[in-house]
């Protein structure tokens, strides 16, 4: 008996013990800190709820996303991260009695709470809409549903080839498309994607573009900063003017437009990285090609040049400093017809095609005075008439009559000569070969203007011209007179932010 009793006892003993190792264990404590950040950003996620498996304090992260849960009982815990927006994430974690467990959540967006954008609405150019520019400025309307940046895909397809051109926008509604055919039908739709949704396209909508314009003046204009070339049209109305038409991109500096109607060509100069060089294109502003290639346009004030066609269309006489050439309209036969003999350098050259022998030449020094006009038998190599030489003061827009009775310009009656080429007092005159005078034509301009870069009309009972203010900078624009009835106040403005007239 005495021996049952003792066993039992030390049983108990055991027992005793046991359970208390057991109770110290688990009620031994640590602490779990984390922090949870957006996974794409590593930007800090706030106000996420904390909890863990098994169930302890439940946290929410802090402005920095961080939390901590302190007295977590020691266990290996699943611990919860969990907010609106975002996919539920796990991480597991064992809480060690004394120490501190760091757990890192990186939260992904939730496609399923994310909303898809709204579909486009097609504004401008409205469906069904005709006689549209080559320049279009597409807009429309969309917004985001949440906070998404959204991405945007216009794409234009032109009906008659069936080619699509594809243009990718990002959080805008407006996108300007250049050069589009005339005469043509175009089917356009847009397209909206956020980072996580399927993209949402609009309506299809359609337009057509304007036929090749038949607008008889062609003038160039400064946008974004380059020379562009358009055509028009007035509407007949004093100061009124109507149906511009846009012929060369904005991205090139593009100038002194010549229209040939026999080859129904224009001929311009463009300046690009490699020079100044010959170009012509369609009416429409079409088929652009570069004529010119190692002999490039060159001179005083690159601007100041000019060139002429002749023989019927079938060549291009054009000046290099003291140089003039001849080259054919594809850019094939560069002949050299005439060459200074003081090495002065050829600024202007005009022509007639009545009689294609003669030219008239303007010549200058490098500074663009010493000017000399005069005219050259081309078979010869001669000087035939000289219309203006000796005096001070600049000239430009030289212009012969196509019977070669008269010839015009734009001279500078101050005479003054300065390093900027500044004109005080530039008027008109027209020179008589019959008579070999020259006389002033007189227009409306004011003190303060000038007249320069006259041409004759096409029937040449009219000259076109700019006039514009004589300070640095001023906006040109362009005017007409009336040759037989100049005493009576007969300039007609006809194109506004406008110069270098042409009208054949």
């Amino acid at each position: 008996m005495k021996k049952i009793v003792t066993y039992f006892f030390i049983t108990a003993a055991i027992t005793t013990l046991s359970c208390s190792e057991d109770r110290i264990e688990g009620t031994g404590e640590g602490t779990l800190t984390g922090t949870v950040v957006a996974e794409a950003t590593n930007e800090p996620i706030e106000n996420v709820k904390i909890t863990t498996t098994p169930a302890s304090t439940t946290v929410f992260t802090d402005e920095n996303g961080a939390f901590v849960i302190d007295a977590i009982a020691n266990d290996d815990y699943s611990v919860k991260a969990e907010l609106e927006g975002y996919v539920t994430a796990f991480e597991a974690a064992n809480i060690i009695v004394g120490e501190t467990s760091n757990v890192v959540f990186e939260l992904i967006t939730s496609e399923a709470n994310n909303k898809s954008p709204l579909a486009p609405n097609l504004l401008t150019p409205v469906d069904g809409a005709t006689d549209v520019p080559s320049q279009v400025d597409f807009i429309w309307s969309s917004s985001s549903n949440d906070n998404d940046d959204l991405t945007y895909t216009l794409e234009v397809r032109n009906g008659s080839s069936s080619t699509v051109e594809t243009y990718e926008v990002v959080n805008d509604t407006m996108f300007s498309v250049d050069g589009l055919a005339l005469g043509t039908s175009y089917f356009w739709q847009v397209s909206v994607k956020d980072e996580l949704n399927a993209e949402v396209r609009s309506a299809v909508s359609q337009f057509s573009t304007l036929a090749t314009p038949t607008n008889r003046f062609l003038f160039t204009r400064m946008v974004n900063g380059n020379s562009v070339i358009f055509s028009g049209e007035d509407n007949g109305d004093q100061g009124a003017q109507a149906s511009e038409f846009k012929l060369t991109s904005e991205n090139y500096n593009s100038f002194r437009p010549k229209k040939n109607v026999q080859v129904n060509k224009i001929a311009f100069l463009r300046t690009t990285g490699e020079g100044t060089h010959l170009y012509t294109m369609g009416l429409d502003g079409n088929n652009v090609a570069r004529v010119t290639s190692s002999i490039p346009v060159n001179g005083f004030r690159i601007g100041e040049v000019n060139f002429t066609w002749a023989e019927n269309g079938s060549k291009i006489y054009y000046p290099n400093f003291d140089k003039l050439y001849s080259i054919d309209p594809d850019g094939g036969g560069a002949t050299l017809i005439y060459q200074t003999g003081d090495g002065s350098f050829i600024s202007e050259v005009s022509t007639s095609d009545i009689n294609p022998g003669i030219i008239a030449l303007k010549t200058n020094d490098f500074e663009g005075y010493g000017v000399r006009v005069y005219t050259v038998d081309l078979q010869t190599g001669l000087e035939q008439n000289v219309i203006l030489s000796g005096v001070n003061g600049a000239v430009s827009g030289i212009d012969l009559k196509e019977n070669l009775d008269m010839l015009i310009y734009s001279y500078d009656t101050s005479a003054s000569q300065n390093n900027i080429y500044r004109r005080f007092k530039s008027r008109l005159f027209v020179y008589d070969f019959n008579t070999m005078t020259a006389e002033e034509l007189e227009t409306d301009v004011d003190t303060g203007d000038i007249d320069v870069y006259p041409q004759w009309s096409p029937t040449e009972g009219e000259v076109i011209f700019t006039r514009r203010g004589n300070n640095v900078g001023s906006t040109p624009s362009v005017y007409v007179v009336d040759i037989d009835n100049n005493t009576n106040n007969t300039d007609r403005l006809y194109f506004s932010n406008a110069s270098q007239p042409n009208w054949e």
